[in-house]
């Protein structure tokens, strides 16, 4: 499916107190919305994704996969300030001028926002599975906070309800590392491009695990003194991400992550939440430990918390996909209600 884009030509109040003087929110739909016989998914997207899920959530969605557009309308939106549609720092302002630095702060809740936008101007009224991971999660933790009505059931995963000061100061170290970039200083698109390879080097070492790197990273030879196939790895992911990204959508989306605290405008938040919960972390994960998860757990009424083993952290949510598979799977036909904590192995459901 093409990306399709939605023109919000009145003013956007920020969360900062800034605003924007009209939006572009970039989205793609799978399937036709027939409030008879369809049920909606939206997908929440994480940091550095875009709004085909079908292309980096293919284990999950797609003809013949759990979420098929023959029995769903699925939606995802590219959130503001990123690189692949919405407005972000290489939009235009009214002046023909691009935004660069001059981008506002952008917030989880921001985000949102501009997601209730679209789903009024699609004509959705209900979401039956609201779903995200990573920011994705953080979206959609706010949502259902702000919109308690709006999510029959809620599917969280690797996320939290309040950024830590551990994601704070990898992120920050990541953007100490563009910054080192003196290019990063001016204004053009491809700005701070050197320092945004480093910093996505170092983002891989929150996103994957030690023992990920053992199994994918291991050399055979004892004879190597420099040269290491970890080294090369580290390197390549730097190289291919600047082939996609800019660092300026980088730099904001890093800052709205670290700035997401969904008690910041609810003391109450996790209590407002209506929508039958799913509580899914990662046993590797550093970034987003499982803890946060199990918080999610206790505070959210109706929820389960359920686990999955891995060696590759947090990218584990995009990786194990037969397991979140059979997880949603069994969420969706309500048949995880006897599971409260659980461990996701292999194949099984183990009470933990």
């Amino acid at each position: 499916m093409s990306l399709k884009y939605l023109y919000h030509n009145e003013a956007f109040p920020l969360e900062s107190g800034e605003s924007l003087e009209g939006i572009k929110i970039a989205y793609q739909t799978w399937g036709n919305l027939d409030k008879s016989t369809k049920k909606v998914i939206w997908v929440c997207h994480a940091l550095t994704g875009s709004a085909d899920v079908f292309d980096w959530w293919s284990d999950l969605f797609g003809a013949d996969k759990l979420f098929n557009p023959s029995d769903y309308f699925i939606v995802c939106a590219n959130v503001l300030g990123s690189h692949y549609g919405s407005t972000g720092p290489l939009s235009k302002k009214s002046n023909g001028n691009k935004f660069y630095h001059s981008f506002p702060a952008i917030t989880t809740l921001d985000m949102v926002r501009a997601h209730e936008v679209l789903r009024k101007y699609l004509g959705i009224e209900q979401i039956h599975l609201l779903i995200g991971a990573s920011l994705g999660g953080q979206q959609a933790i706010q949502w259902a906070v702000e919109k308690p009505e709006i999510a029959e059931q809620l599917a969280l995963i690797a996320t939290n309800a309040q950024h830590s000061p551990y994601g704070i100061a990898f992120n920050e170290t990541q953007r100490m590392a563009i910054q080192a970039d003196q290019s990063f200083k001016y204004s053009y698109d491809y700005a701070g491009l050197e320092g945004l390879k480093a910093a996505r080097a170092i983002a891989m070492l929150s996103y994957r695990s030690a023992s990920g790197y053992l199994v994918t990273q291991s050399e055979d030879s004892n004879e190597k003194a420099d040269a290491f196939k970890a080294s090369s790895y580290q390197r390549y992911q730097g190289e291919k991400f600047v082939k996609r990204f800019n660092a300026f959508s980088y730099w904001t989306l890093s800052k709205a992550m670290d700035s997401h605290n969904v008690f910041r405008n609810h003391p109450d938040a996790l209590k407002r939440i209506q929508a039958r919960t799913l509580c899914i972390g990662i046993t590797t994960d550093l970034l987003f430990p499982v803890s946060e998860q199990k918080f999610l757990n206790e505070e959210i009424e109706d929820s389960i918390y359920v686990e999955i083993e891995s060696e590759f952290g947090h990218d584990g949510f995009l990786v194990e996909g037969k397991q979140l598979e059979e997880i949603l799977k069994d969420f969706l036909n309500e048949k995880t209600a006897k599971y409260k904590p659980t461990i996701f192995k292999q194949k099984h459901l183990i009470v933990a």
